[in-house]
């Protein structure tokens, strides 16, 4: 006979009673059994002392209880199966080798558990325990479930009393799914501290027993701090794990009766009393032990038909392992699912519930068996948009420059090249007309060049990790460097030269002639694009720009999804950034404040077409502002690239457009409109220093530059025609004074053939001895101011008498006998001839050597622009 132990009427927390083994004893805030287990083992040991042989053990609930006869039934050769004690630790098969249950132990959701969390890909999980030696085993046995199962435990967590410190513990370590393990009690205080940790929601998910009773948590909501809604708020969404007290399969039983028919049958015959989860396992275990019996009789009949299972005895112990290994090989199909064991443990059916609406709903199974997971048609509900993450997923997002506002600058940085390359075409056409000969136009090129490099690097600072790889990123940091750079050195350093040149020019009043050729002053260009060399290639051989990543705090999802975006950004940076910056910055400020004292000094120069000074002072004016204004507004929007981009790009190409136009539309202007405006005004203007400085010497019209050549020859040549004139007036002047000395009656002859001489000579006098201001070219004064011609009447005169004409011969012999000695005296020494110290102006030709005519030394250079 079977011997039962006392079965499970009512429920609890597993609606039993233990009759005269087990007494449930419900106090107020606890729902443990309480076992006496003095009553429970006598019952067992008289029922083995004073009954009947007994073939098996059937039953079995409480745990301590259970647990004690599980261990001793060795002794005896008994097979134990219960029925509802789901304790962990009876799964130890050296120490209860004898015993089965055809309940699934609470151990038995730790694989449901793990083919969930590999459904849904979470590979990172806490646990919360109650510190109940129930609740400890199953953490432990979990644990040794998800070990190299490529799931990690980051963080496991225990309390006794207040789970509020182990909540925050878990929130602290980024704990995002949470696997627990307590009662109903603590299960009301664990959700009103995640409500107040705000662990709940999109993205977290509680994974704790699924064997709570229905609407368990209004028992225990009157203990906690909480209000109903925020509890309740806390809960949504939770899943519950517990064995399926049922098959939701429709198939026939071993009964004959599927099993929504056993259920409805079972309702029917208990009818008021209340309901146990673990009847369906209770009727199976019957089943089992029958199969079981009828197994072991079949082998007895097939090897030893002398023997039968009658003949048991508590010390037969072949009997014993023939029913051991029957049970072992047990399997059918019950009402609560395929009835197989594995180690004595029931490979059952785990469901899985989760709290929608303040209700528990099934929303898929686990089949140890077969091992797979069935979601019921996709019911499990996250209150985000998909599972919730594992963990804090950190997405790396590469903040880079907009495209449509990297085309946007990219299409105006075309049309500045456009325009550069027009006034390029427009120098170089024009570079013979007298406007652009006299600007240079090789340094003219040389500006329009550097603007085109500066306006190339806009496309390579617009290129980051969106367009190119690292590799070339970090390449684009030398390339795009190197060419903004030379492209400003360039463009200023041509612009700076061309002013040098006319500084050197205008302002030097000592030397009587300067003429500076292109080639040197492309050789100054070339030495400051030397030094910008020599600064880059230190720089990228000592302490190379390198690619680095800047990363910033974290920020939630535009989309709402549930992850944090990281921003990272790209920068070109090396270990002393500060220092080369600073070298550089250096240098380029002091050519810039260098173009500042050139255009100052050279401000009051009058000629357009050579001077550039106040267009390069308001293209430094200009460029120095928007580069400080540039640099400080890029420096604080070092994490927004788009803006960084934005505001150097714009700074490129307004200083460059800026610079272009100052350069080329004034001239480009003035050819169209007044061709000749570059030789209109000759006339240059000195400060009184210069004016004080000029009276002590000979007035010097200097060339001004090479694209002017030409014209200075032919005012040289000018220049030496009149020479040769004042030589040949000199030597008729002395003539004159010698004849005049002998004899006055020679008066006629000075008449008819010196007067106009004379005249030309007073005219070259006054020209030379003229101030700066009132200077005019030699030319245009003999062609607008001739002479009256000697002997040569006035219309207006002819009715005067003749003796009042200035021109009559007793005014010009009286004139003459005052004017011709003093203008003898004080010329002659002034070119070489007679020295100041003469006491006469008339000196014979036998005079002394000392007092002799000297050819004149000329020493007056009259010259033109």
């Amino acid at each position: 006979m079977i011997f039962l132990l006392p079965g499970i009427k009512g429920e609890k927390e597993y609606d039993a009673s233990c009759a005269d083994m087990c007494s449930i004893h419900f106090q107020p805030k606890t729902s443990y059994k309480m076992c006496d287990n003095a009553k429970g083992l006598k019952a067992f040991y008289d029922a083995i002392k004073f009954g009947p042989n007994h073939l098996m053990v059937f039953g079995g609930v409480c745990a301590t209880v259970t647990s004690i006869i599980a261990e001793s039934l060795k002794g005896w050769n008994l097979v134990q199966l219960s029925f509802a004690a789901t304790t962990p630790e009876l799964a130890d098969k050296k120490k209860y080798p004898y015993f089965f249950r055809t309940v699934p132990s609470d151990n038995a959701v730790n694989p449901a558990i793990l083919k969930l969390l590999k459904h849904y890909h979470w590979k990172r999980v806490g646990t919360l325990t109650q510190d109940v030696q129930r609740f400890s085993e199953v953490r432990n046995n979990l644990t040794g479930v998800l070990d190299g199962k490529d799931i990690e435990i980051s963080d496991t967590e225990s309390f006794s009393d207040d789970p509020c410190t182990s909540v925050k513990k878990l929130k602290g370590n980024d704990v995002r799914i949470i696997l627990g393990q307590f009662n109903e009690e603590m299960a009301v205080k664990v959700f009103c501290c995640a409500y107040d940790e705000e662990m709940y929601g999109s993205k977290y998910q509680w994974i704790i027993p699924g064997w709570y009773e229905n609407l368990w948590w209004e028992a225990w909501i009157n203990s906690s701090q909480c209000l109903s809604k925020n509890l309740l708020a806390a809960m949504e969404g939770y899943i519950g794990v517990d064995f399926e007290p049922l098959s939701s399969k429709t198939n026939k039983t071993i009964s004959g009766r599927t099993p929504q028919q056993y259920e409805k049958e079972y309702n029917a015959r208990r009818g008021d009393g209340q309901s146990s989860k673990f009847h369906g396992y209770a009727y199976d275990g019957i089943w089992v032990i029958a199969r079981t019996l009828q197994r072991a009789m079949n082998y007895l009949n097939a090897t030893n038909k002398h023997q039968k299972i009658e003949d048991f005895n508590y010390s037969n112990q072949k009997l014993g392992n023939i029913f051991l290994n029957a049970m072992n090989e047990t399997r059918f199909f019950g009402v609560t699912g395929d009835v197989v064991f594995k180690n004595g443990e029931r490979m059952g059916t785990i469901k899985f519930t989760q709290f929608q609406e303040q209700k528990e709903v099934k929303v898929g199974e686990y089949n140890a068996v077969d091992d797979t997971l069935v979601i019921i048609n996709n019911s499990i509900r996250f209150q985000g948009v998909e599972p919730p993450k594992d963990k804090t997923i950190i997405q790396e997002e590469l903040r880079k420059i907009s495209l449509p506002l990297y085309s946007i600058l990219s299409a105006l940085t075309i049309l500045g090249m456009i325009m550069a390359s027009a006034f390029l075409f427009f120098n170089i056409k024009n570079r013979n007309q007298k406007l652009i000969k006299m600007s240079s136009p090789y340094m003219n090129n040389l500006i329009i060049l550097g603007g085109m490099l500066s306006y190339a690097s806009i496309f390579l600072f617009g290129l980051d990790g969106s367009f190119v790889s690292e590799k070339t990123f970090e390449t684009l940091c030398t390339v795009r460097t190197w060419i903004l750079t030379v492209g400003y050195t360039t463009a200023f350093g041509a612009m700076f030269a061309k002013t040098w040149r006319v500084h050197a020019i205008f302002k030097n009043v000592k030397m009587k002639k300067k003429i500076i050729k292109d080639q040197k002053l492309l050789g100054i260009v070339g030495g400051m694009l030397l030094i910008d060399l020599c600064i880059l290639i230190c720089w990228q051989v000592v302490d190379p720009l390198r690619r680095t990543v800047e990363k910033y705090n974290m920020e939630p999802d535009p989309a709402g999804r549930d992850i944090s975006i990281r921003p990272i950004l790209e920068h070109c940076e090396n270990t002393h950034m500060t220092i080369w910056l600073g070298i550089v910055y250096a240098y380029k400020g002091l050519l810039m404040l260098f173009g500042c004292f050139l255009a100052w000094e050279t401000r009051n120069v009058s000629i357009p077409a050579l001077n550039d000074s106040k267009y390069i002072g308001m293209s430094v004016y200009n460029v120095g502002i928007m580069c400080i204004i540039g640099a400080a507004v890029s420096f604080l929007t070092r994490d927004q690239p788009n803006v960084q981009f934005c505001i150097v790009a714009l700074v490129i190409i307004f200083c460059s457009t800026i610079t272009l136009c100052l350069v080329f539309v004034p001239k480009l202007i003035t050819l169209r409109t007044n061709p000749d405006a570059a030789t209109q005004n000759r006339r240059f203007q000195f400060t009184q220093n210069q004016k004080k400085e000029d009276s002590k010497t000979s007035t010097s019209v200097t060339s001004v530059n090479q694209a002017s050549t030409s014209r200075l020859e032919g005012l040289q040549s000018e220049n030496h025609r009149l020479r040769m004139k004042i030589t040949e007036l000199d030597k008729d002047l002395e003539e004159v004074t010698m004849q005049l000395q002998d004899t006055p009656e020679k008066t006629t002859y000075i008449k008819q053939n010196h007067y106009q001489d004379l005249n030309d000579i007073l005219s070259i006098r006054n020209f030379t001895d003229g101030k700066d201001g009132e200077k005019a070219i030699l030319k245009n004064h003999l062609d607008q101011n001739p002479p009256a011609q000697w002997g040569s009447s006035d219309p207006s005169r002819t009715s005067k008498d003749a003796i009042e004409d200035i021109n009559s011969p007793e005014h010009i012999q009286r004139r003459l006998s005052l004017q011709l000695p003093i203008l003898h005296h004080a010329y002659l020494p002034s070119i070489g001839g007679v020295d100041a110290s003469c006491a006469s102006p008339c000196v014979s030709p036998s005079a002394s050597p000392r007092h002799r005519h000297v050819p004149p030394s000329f020493r007056v250079m009259v010259s033109g622009l």
